[in-house]
């Protein structure tokens, strides 16, 4: 079975390692908080102080009038094979305090660092780990004095403030309540006393001390409270006689003081049957023997936490990408997993996995046919504008049978305007793209890591989609120009016949059209205009998706994974730099990964002997 020593000693080590890493808090119970503690809880002027004191056996805590403990101080105290005594803070892990006057002072001036030279409070902890033959091991917070009335100096709502701090960690379920109360007053007021009801009320947390016994005026004593008759408790009350002022100014040494107290009670009519459970000796012991009982009991669901938290602190790095090795190899190998991660989610979103690609077949839908309706046709082929182009389009010659180049000038004038929105279908498609790139990076969780590359990846893909949007563009343009070069003859050819007379030639020499044959040139025109419409209509919208959208499935990081293929390992390790943030957190991460299957080790190797 595992010695008393061994088990609380590990569990002060955890907890201390615990507050190193910031794992004291959060959501969900944290290890420090599942771990045992005991907090010392009193009001203003209770012996709180004088109780941790004479537990420790040294004089080393700041004394004065009002409220003097202003943060919690955690104090941990593990027992040594001999030795000197020394302190040691968490604020200033490499210094050793050996003269406890400094200790004193060390505490006064921490917490003036945090809450000024005021009379205020901060719920921030001092970290003191006291290493002593002469104590037992423990963990006790130490907890600002409970008080009724605010002083000046002080804001109103000090009385609450310090009952909500004292309370937030008391009601834990794995605190062990001291409640510490002046025998010189009534028990039924004692502030301690009723929080620790209120928090506890089976008392199976709570363990009473009565202080200043000697103090009690003459003829009365508290041995009902002691012996559990005036309020009773689960664990025994225990007494405590605290050193006298006089003693506290001729800084008496606490081991004579310890020496005192036993003497006091062994002679003590009142109490001499009780001196055997009484003291601040017996009273460390007790606190020992039941944390060390209370640790047993937890052992499973503390491990059960560790378990639980190993799970989830790998589920992290899993998330966020485990260390990366530094051989060159291993980095291109990232860099192209990386790659492929990303072109992964990028098709997910042209081919529907993910939404998005939608967007490109809205422009073949909406907004081309959109475009093409409104080209101005209309305004192209009025009869006032069919009649110029018409006239002006054989110059000095005559027409023979039909205006033929009138014909040809008016279809070429009108294709022309096809190519607006074949360009802006291909702009359109590219920005669609573009947008899909975008999100693509922003979705790829093994990117997040490393901005770097996210940028080198976003420049990469850019640039081919430049690259693709140009192809299509000169694309969709010839297909527009090959309507212009090569007219469809069987159209014309059924329309001839339709073609009326030739009016006698004008006074000027030249011939001239009635308006209802102007009408019907306009209106064959326009007939073979919706051909070519329809068509482009259709063929537009293959060019591009041919040009871009199949080029960027099959290629869009191809030149750039050639780039990469010739890239030194600093260049590849330049590329794989990541968030600063990232990268502390990971490091957080591992160090608490390690606490954590440390402390699992730790506790199995000594709880179950």
């Amino acid at each position: 079975m595992a010695t008393m020593t061994s088990l609380i000693g590990l569990i002060n080590k955890i907890q201390r390692a615990c507050t190193v890493l910031g794992d004291h808090g959060g959501e969900g119970l944290s290890l420090w908080e599942a771990l045992p503690s005991v907090a010392v809880v009193g009001g203003q002027s209770s012996g709180k102080s004088s109780v941790l004191e004479s537990v420790v056996g040294r004089d080393f805590l700041p004394r004065g009038s009002g409220i003097v403990t202003r943060r919690p101080l955690v104090l941990q105290l593990h027992k040594t094979e001999g030795g000197a005594e020394y302190a040691e803070f968490l604020h200033a892990p490499r210094k050793r305090f050996t003269d406890f006057a400094a200790v004193r002072k060390e505490i006064a001036d921490e917490t003036d660092r945090v809450t000024g030279k005021t009379k205020q409070i901060s719920n921030v902890p001092i970290h003191l780990s006291i290493y002593s033959p002469n104590v037992v091991n423990l963990t006790l917070i130490d907890l600002p004095g409970l008080t009724k009335v605010a002083v000046e100096g002080q804001p109103e709502t000090i009385v609450e403030d310090i009952e909500n701090m004292v309370r937030s960690y008391v009601e834990k379920p794995n605190s062990i309540i001291l409640a510490i109360s002046p025998a010189n007053q009534d028990i039924a007021t004692s502030d301690a006393i009723k929080l620790a009801r209120e928090v506890d009320p089976s008392g199976e947390r709570t363990f009473g001390v009565l202080t200043k016994l000697d103090l009690m005026d003459k003829g009365t004593n508290a041995v009902d409270v002691l012996e559990g008759r005036q309020y009773r408790l689960q664990h025994p009350w225990v007494g405590i006689v605290n050193r006298s002022q006089a003693d506290i100014n001729r800084n008496v040494d606490m081991i004579i003081a310890r020496k005192k107290e036993r003497e006091y009670f062994e002679t003590s009519p009142e109490y001499g049957h009780l001196a055997h459970k009484m003291g601040s000796e017996y009273l460390a012991k007790l606190l020992s023997q039941h944390l060390e009982q209370v640790i047993r009991q937890k052992i499973p669901s503390i491990i059960s936490l560790i378990n639980k938290t190993i799970d989830e602190l790998n589920a992290e790095l899993d998330r966020i990408g485990r260390p990366i090795a530094v051989d060159s190899g291993a980095q291109l190998y990232t860099i192209l997993e990386m790659c492929r991660a990303f072109d992964k989610v990028f098709k997910e979103h042209l081919d529907g996995g993910r939404p998005g690609g939608d967007r490109i077949y809205g422009v073949f839908d909406h907004q081309l046919p959109a475009a093409l309706k409104k080209l101005p046709f209309d305004r192209h082929l009025s009869q006032k504008n069919v009649q110029r182009v018409v006239t002006e389009a054989d110059g000095y010659q005559p027409h023979l049978i039909a205006p033929e180049q009138g014909y040809r000038r008016l279809i070429d004038g009108s294709i022309s305007y096809f190519k607006g929105p074949a360009e802006a279908s291909v702009d359109a498609v590219h920005f669609v793209l573009k947008e899909l790139v975008r999100k693509s990076i922003a979705e790829t969780e093994e990117l997040r890591r490393f901005p770097t590359l996210q940028s080198d990846i976003a420049a990469a893909a850019n640039e081919a989609l430049e690259r693709f949007r140009e192809e299509g563009r000169k694309t969709v343009l010839r297909l527009v120009d090959m309507e212009s070069s090569y007219l469809t003859a069987e159209f014309f050819r059924k329309i001839h016949h339709m073609e009326p007379e030739k009016n006698p030639p004008n006074r000027n020499g030249q011939d001239s059209f009635t308006d209802t044959h102007l009408r019907r040139i306009g209106s064959n025109v326009s007939s073979y205009i919706n051909m070519v419409c329809e068509t482009l209509r259709n063929s537009i919208p293959k060019a591009v998706v041919y040009c871009q959208v199949r080029e960027a499935k099959r290629s869009l990081l191809n030149q750039f994974y050639v780039q990469v293929g010739k890239k030194e390992k600093e260049q590849l390790g330049a590329m794989l730099d990541e968030d600063p943030a990232l990268m502390e957190r990971r490091t957080q991460i591992a160090k608490r990964l390690e606490l954590y299957k440390q402390a699992r080790d730790d506790i199995d190797s000594v709880a179950w002997k």
